[in-house]
């Protein structure tokens, strides 16, 4: 199988979630954006590395997330690139809160779709 609509997924999401960052920094708090950047730098690469090391505790591989038998899961995968994007305009409508956690749920998002980019370039 390729990697084509897992790794468009992860670019997706990817994508949406460099917008949340900004409107974070730009909207949140402004004492905090070097947090943000650090979160958004940081939790997508735990949640890979840990969720791997993980799933071979488990004797678990980790599976894409888009496969050919089950068309149906694009449309359904495609809901984390806009649930991030939602995430995003938080911030711009109700501006001055610390929306690191936003960054941290986006993040393990964009963790797991880069997972499952590197699943499906596997198998």
């Amino acid at each position: 199988m390729t990697a084509g609509p897992n790794l468009m997924l992860a670019v997706t999401t990817g994508t949406a979630y460099a917008l949340q960052v900004l409107t974070t920094s730009l909207y949140g708090r402004t004492d905090q954006t070097l947090k943000y950047v650090l979160i958004a730098l940081l939790v997508p690469v735990l949640f890979v590395l840990m969720n791997g090391w993980m799933l071979k505790r488990m004797g678990r591989g980790a599976q894409p997330l888009i496969q050919p038998g089950y068309p149906g899961a694009a449309i359904w995968a495609s809901i984390l690139p806009l649930l991030t994007l939602i995430g995003a305009a938080i911030p711009v409508f109700v501006p001055g809160y610390d929306y690191g956690i936003l960054i941290v749920i986006a993040g393990v998002w964009f963790g797991l779709t880069v997972q499952s980019a590197l699943a499906a370039r596997m198998a």
